[in-house]
């Protein structure tokens, strides 16, 4: 029973750390990053490369908050040097107790992993490679090991997003949803990723997202507009509501997490998209109305989001797949607010179940602030 879950993770989490195992075997998973060993970076890293070995590698500064981050910079022999493999990687990684439970309740380690095994290579996007990706299905340890990224700029939510740069997250979120509508392995479960609707229903189960989104929302007083405030009780059968919709409605990959600090920029406003441990399968106009209500502030976001979700239209089109007409797809955005909100609203008061610092509090006071009053400007709670 899913209920158990917690005391298992615990449990299994106890006796890893009495074990302190060395990771050395392919289908070994490091305890911590301290476990890991030259024979095991050879086997996850040169398995394709003749002659190819790890011979030493370094750790970089620890990183902790939902998964536990670190690079390392790795040194090869002679086979390995020559064949120009990667001098670093970017990991991430359920070590800490909290963070097991974190990306095991919400499927996280499950969902990335599924991606960078199954699904990555079908996609023609800006996001990381993946070298190596595994968890533990009873104890939720687990660590996926990405391309390091190296001089790209991470967004925030003081990032000044321009016209070029959101045009181009739109034709990003556009490509991998019109690449995987109705793909056959959404269809015959292949890909293994839960949907939209058995997500939601897990953290609404296993980490209390009820309680701590109605938690973050009244805290978060000073940003939402009043009218909107009011209507509290209104909220979360709101959210609920939005997410059924998804139950009627044509079926693709979504991030599902698009959030503004999931985003990279590089030249020529290029962006990029990190993060895959919350993909699963729904519509298209969660990522959207997310993507934009968050990435934008409001100032830009009134004056930008009708151009934008026409865009994302005849991106779709242009990809030989159906859309719907502008009206019924700017529905499906505004209704499709309220879930977003839910998120940052967790995000700032988050459950016993997630880590304290998921993101900084200013952070996820800016971004409940653009998603309020996104649902306010179109008075959203009479729309759904």
């Amino acid at each position: 029973m899913k209920s158990h879950l917690p005391e298992k993770i615990k449990a299994l989490y106890e006796r890893d750390q009495a074990l302190n195992s060395k990771a050395r075997h392919a289908t070994d998973i490091p305890i911590s990053y301290e476990a890991i060993t030259p024979e095991w970076l050879t086997h996850v890293l040169c398995g394709k490369t003749p002659g190819a070995q790890v011979v030493d590698f370094r750790l970089g500064p620890p990183d902790d908050a939902t998964s536990n981050r670190r690079r390392i910079h790795l040194t090869y022999n002679s086979a390995g040097a020559a064949a120009g493999l990667p001098a670093s990687v970017f990991c991430k990684a359920s070590h800490s107790l909290i963070n097991r439970l974190t990306l095991g309740l919400c499927g996280s380690a499950h969902a990335e992993t599924m991606f960078y095994n199954r699904v990555r290579h079908l996609l023609d996007i800006e996001t990381p490679n993946g070298y190596f990706a595994d968890y533990d299905r009873e104890s939720f340890l687990s660590i996926i090991m990405l391309a390091d990224l190296g001089d790209v700029t991470f967004a925030d939510h003081d990032t000044d997003i321009r016209r070029e740069q959101i045009e181009n997250m739109v034709r990003l979120m556009a490509t991998y949803h019109a690449t995987m509508l109705e793909h056959e392995g959404i269809k015959d479960r292949k890909f293994e990723l839960p949907t939209l609707q058995q997500f939601w229903q897990d953290i609404e189960d296993l980490v209390f997202m009820e309680e701590s989104s109605n938690r973050g929302f009244l805290d978060a007083e000073a940003v939402i507009p009043v009218k909107l405030y009011q209507r509290f009780p209104e909220i979360w059968p709101a959210t609920k509501r939005a997410i059924q919709r998804h139950d009627e409605l044509p079926q693709t990959l979504i991030h599902n997490d698009v959030h503004l600090r999931n985003w990279y920029l590089f030249e020529d406003n290029g962006m990029g998209l990190m993060d895959w441990g919350a993909c699963c399968i729904g519509n298209w106009s969660r990522d959207f109305a997310y993507g934009i209500s968050v990435a934008l502030t409001p100032e830009n976001r009134r004056l930008w989001e009708r151009d934008l979700l026409r865009l994302y239209l005849s991106e779709i089109e242009s990809r030989g797949k159906p859309a719907p007409s502008f009206d019924d797809a700017w529905e499906l955005y505004i209704q499709q607010l309220f879930p977003a909100l839910a998120f940052w609203t967790n995000t700032l008061r988050p459950s016993e179940m997630q880590p304290e610092n998921m993101q900084p509090e200013d952070a996820a006071t800016e971004f409940i602030r653009r998603i309020a009053h996104a649902i306010d400007d179109h008075d959203a709670l009479d729309r759904i």
